[in-house]
């Protein structure tokens, strides 16, 4: 084992400047794959979304580059960038090279932004540093100001020149590194959904994006919603709504916590209900929340609570009706809830889902208050929807006997495999090449999992020694979770018939997941032990198995032997004489296998699991059933004598293989 370096004083490191975010990008944008660029992108869109939202520029437009870069332009207020005589630096060292830098911390006490959907002061530097190379353009004050950066660091000084129009905005043009995130082409569609759902939650605001398709050629996409998620709701059901589009608003004043602030959070709610339609999505700050928290919340709790009273206050229940759950309820709405607040807990800087104790309560009350007051006002529809949800409240009910009848009737065959604990399957659906191992312990388990191909091999262990199935009554094999498990991955179901097995499907060769099931267990007294009681079990349970020449065993090597002219495994002690004869006088090393567990994946793909090194031993049972029938029942049967007899005769055989300190 190689030495570990030492753990000092000396070994505590401080990431600096651009490493903080180039070195662990996942701890800003939640990971450093597709998914953590893409959320890297939305961090500029979202500046300018603030911007348009606060009154500043009514129009965003976005490039997709052939090059895999990326542009923003907005015709906002253009970011502050000139000097600050607070800190003593200029803004723009401040905005693209300081974590934890901005103007939106005080949107609570009246600050720059109401609404806003950035909080941290991460986004433009960490997008920054996380770049091959950044350009910005900002129009400001009269000024128009060039900045360069690489790699997370400025190139140069800072332009200033004056710009006598009025127009005012900022441009940003950039490359995500591919030293930073592992894949950097963002697709065509994630522009799309991304910038038209902002559209959706931002009335008023024409969103453009441009996708670059040859050097000269770009194709455009416009987005725009003048009364924003009402117009979505519309669209998005186009006609096939059974209710009116209904769009509700509010806002509300409080606080989290008693020793907290208060706060201000608007809450804008557009829903109908449809047969053919459903939706249910969640925006917060124009933050599309994919988790929702907080408002999910609310809408389950507010819709069953509300629309549970109006059935039953309407006489809607029959006698055999269970309550409505949310499922009943989405299975035919349509709704967006789109929030804003003047302070934010968001999960994570991802901002995938929010967790506002206020703003879940406010929202809860607000949506149970105007559905009481919409089931009042529009009664014919009231009796619509109670009508449909009672639908989709008896039809899932009716589809979850049907399921539980087929789930009893299937018990044990292939769906039930990927319900068993600890049980890795493999990707291959076929039967001909799948390949079952049986292997001894949770730590046989890590090390074959590492040393399999996963394409073809699938893995279960067997926890301690299982119940010796020759002499244990069936009621007491099963009950056995071990064998259970054992019989609903093999697929087949088993070959006796009693009342203890009436959840266990019978016998079905065809049914059978497998084209080999492989017992792997240590070259050891208890490995031998355990491998004979998983032999019984089939055996007993399942013989055409072994009469098919399913079942196999896969022997594991007694020695490692090395030297300077190569590996030897012994898996006997003959082939360790041999391996020895063949080094000669060389020096070498011997080590005896301590289990399957203590083994390399190297070693245990070659002797154990590559088809092409193994060694398997077939199964295969006596021409006479008799004498089949006989070694059992001498070897875990009730032949007690012959038991005796048999260990006193071979015994010694063995007992190099026996603990015996």
């Amino acid at each position: 084992m190689a030495k570990r370096k030492e753990y000092s004083n000396q070994s505590i490191v401080k990431l600096e400047g651009p490493d903080k975010i180039r070195k662990r990008p996942a701890v800003i944008f939640g990971s450093d794959d597709i998914e953590g660029c893409q959320h890297s992108v939305f961090e500029i869109i979202s500046n300018s979304i603030d911007e348009a939202r606060e009154g500043h520029g009514n129009k965003i437009t976005v490039i997709r580059y052939l090059d895999k870069s990326i542009e923003v332009i907005d015709h906002g207020r253009g970011m502050p960038v000139d000097w600050n005589e607070k800190y003593g630096q200029y803004n723009w060292e401040l905005l693209f090279c300081e974590m934890y830098a901005g103007s939106k911390y005080d949107t609570n006490e009246g600050g720059s932004y109401e609404f806003s959907l950035g909080l941290n002061g991460l986004g433009l530097c960490s997008t920054q540093c996380a770049s091959e190379y950044m350009e910005a353009e900002i129009k400001n004050g009269g000024f128009i100001y060039n900045l360069r950066f690489e790699k997370g660091f400025p190139v140069g000084e800072m332009k200033k020149e004056p710009y006598p129009k009025k127009d005012t905005g900022t441009r940003i043009r950039w490359k995500p590194d591919l030293e930073v995130f592992t894949d950097i082409d963002i697709p065509l569609e994630y522009y799309q959904n991304t910038i038209k759902r902002q559209a959706i939650v931002n009335s008023g605001v024409k969103f453009i994006l441009k996708n670059q398709i040859s050097e000269s050629r770009f194709e455009t996409f416009e987005y725009y919603y003048e009364n924003g998620i009402k117009d979505y709701v519309e669209e998005f059901t186009g006609g096939e709504a059974f209710t009116s589009v209904q769009l509700w608003q509010t806002e509300r004043v409080g606080r989290d916590r008693e020793d907290k602030p208060d706060y201000k959070v608007k809450i804008n709610t557009a829903l109908c209900f449809s047969k053919t339609k459903q939706l249910k999505e969640f925006y917060h700050n124009s933050s599309f929340l994919e988790h929702g928290g907080a408002p999910d919340k609310a809408l389950k709790s507010a819709f069953v609570s509300q629309i549970d009273s109006y059935l039953k206050q309407n006489g809607k229940y029959t006698k055999t009706d269970g309550k409505v759950n949310i499922q009943d309820i989405e299975d035919c709405l349509v709704i967006i809830i789109s929030s804003f607040s003047t302070q934010t807990s968001y999960e994570n800087q991802t901002k995938k889902s929010i967790t506002n104790k206020f703003i879940q309560e406010a929202m809860t009350d607000f949506l149970k208050h105007q559905l009481e007051i919409y089931f009042i006002e529009n009664k014919l529809e009231a009796d619509r929807i109670a009508d449909q949800i009672l639908i989709n409240m008896r039809s899932r009910v009716h589809a979850e006997k049907a399921k539980l009848a087929i789930k009893n009737n299937l018990t044990g065959k292939m769906d039930m495999g990927n319900r068993v604990e600890k049980f890795v399957d493999c990707r291959s659906k076929d039967v001909n090449e799948r390949e079952l191992f049986i292997v001894e312990g949770d730590s046989a388990l890590g090390a074959c999992k590492q040393a399999r191909d996963s394409s073809f091999q699938a893995i279960i262990p067997v926890r301690g020694k299982i119940l010796n199935c020759l002499k244990a009554d069936y009621s007491k094999v099963f009950k056995s979770e071990i064998i259970t498990d054992l019989i609903k991955v093999l697929g087949c179901g088993v070959e006796v018939k009693t009342k203890s097995n009436k959840n266990i499907s019978n016998f079905d060769i065809d049914a059978l997941r497998w084209n080999k099931v492989i017992i792997c267990t240590d070259a050891d007294v208890d490995g031998f032990q355990i491998r004979t009681l998983i032999l019984t079990m089939l055996y007993s349970l399942t013989p055409t198995l072994i009469n098919e020449g399913k079942v196999y065993i896969a022997e594991s090597p007694l020695y490692e032997i090395n030297s300077k002219n190569g590996t030897w495994f012994a898996y006997n002690e003959q082939e360790k004489a041999d391996a020895l004869k063949e080094i000669g006088d060389a020096k070498y090393t011997i080590q005896r296998s301590k289990g399957l567990g203590e083994n390399e994946p190297d070693m245990m793909w070659m002797t154990t699991m590559n088809p092409a090194t193994r060694r398997l031993i077939k199964v295969e049972p006596n021409s006479d059933p008799a004498k089949t029938a006989d070694v059992f029942d001498l070897l875990l049967g009730d032949n007690l004598q012959g038991r005796k007899d048999h260990i006193a005769n071979n015994g010694y055989k063995y007992m190099d293989l026996t603990d015996l300190s």
